[in-house]
């Protein structure tokens, strides 16, 4: 009788393991067919963060904030704003933050995006350099773009991606000799808080990436406008104090 009660345990055991795994990859099905997106209000810009494993939360969020309260202003041609990675599983950022990809540049079929935004994430200068997917997926998507902006670190990626080399940069201080020995070719400025060279717009990241998205948005929609978000997030913005370079052709 021991004995029988002990197999009985184990056939329970065994059924309730192989249901449970039965259920699992029923449910990650069910994900994968009812996957939603974003919606996209074909009257707005589509700007695109990407984004990755070791994305740092500032350079993200300091824009994703200034382009996402366009919504909030009368009269111009707002944003949507959204997230693309490699994955449909949750992204950790740098700082321990999860975020789930808006859409997955692999298998989706993403919008066109207006205003490409690339962030800072912690593999810019080593193994990300290497992803020739990410990398091919950056040259294509930043040629198509009427806007390309980077914060941090990003830069190194459009300049992996062959798309810096004929304009002037920058990327964080505490980077940029390793900026110019990776990339000999560019030509890069210091002690500025970003770069506007053409359709590029490069900053030094962190905190100040808060001063690169309100530039863009200035380009976009007038000083009034940009004074407007600047003071939804309680931020001073006078572009005549912020150190920069513009060179429009």
């Amino acid at each position: 009788m021991k004995h029988f009660f002990i197999y009985l345990i184990l056939a329970v055991l065994f059924i309730s393991c192989n249901n449970t795994s039965t259920s699992s990859e029923a449910v990650i099905a069910i994900q994968e067919e009812t996957k939603t997106f974003p919606p996209i209000n074909p009257f707005r810009y589509n700007v695109g963060f990407l984004i990755m494993e070791g994305t740092y939360n500032t350079e993200f969020t300091a824009p994703f904030d200034i382009f996402q309260h366009t919504i909030y202003r009368d009269s111009i041609k707002s944003m949507n704003v959204f997230t693309v990675a490699n994955t449909d599983a949750p992204i950790t950022t740098f700082e321990g933050v999860r975020i789930i990809p808006d859409y997955n540049y692999n298998t989706d079929n993403i919008p066109k995006i207006d205003i490409l935004v690339i962030p800072s994430a912690e593999h810019h200068l080593d193994t990300d350099l290497q992803d020739t997917i990410l990398i091919n997926w950056v040259r294509e998507t930043a040629n198509k773009a009427m806007l390309v902006t980077s914060h941090c670190d990003g830069a190194f990626v459009l300049a992996k991606a062959g798309l810096l080399d004929d304009y002037v940069s920058t990327t964080f201080p505490g980077d940029i000799q390793k900026y110019k020995d990776m990339f000999p070719q560019l030509d890069v400025r210091e002690d500025v808080l970003f770069v506007r060279h053409g359709k590029f717009i490069t900053s030094a990241g962190g905190a100040k990436s808060f001063e690169a998205a309100l530039y863009t948005a200035e380009i976009l929609y007038g000083k009034e406008v940009a004074r407007s978000l600047a003071g939804g997030l309680v931020i001073d913005w006078n572009l005549d104090n912020v150190p920069h370079i513009e060179i429009k052709d």
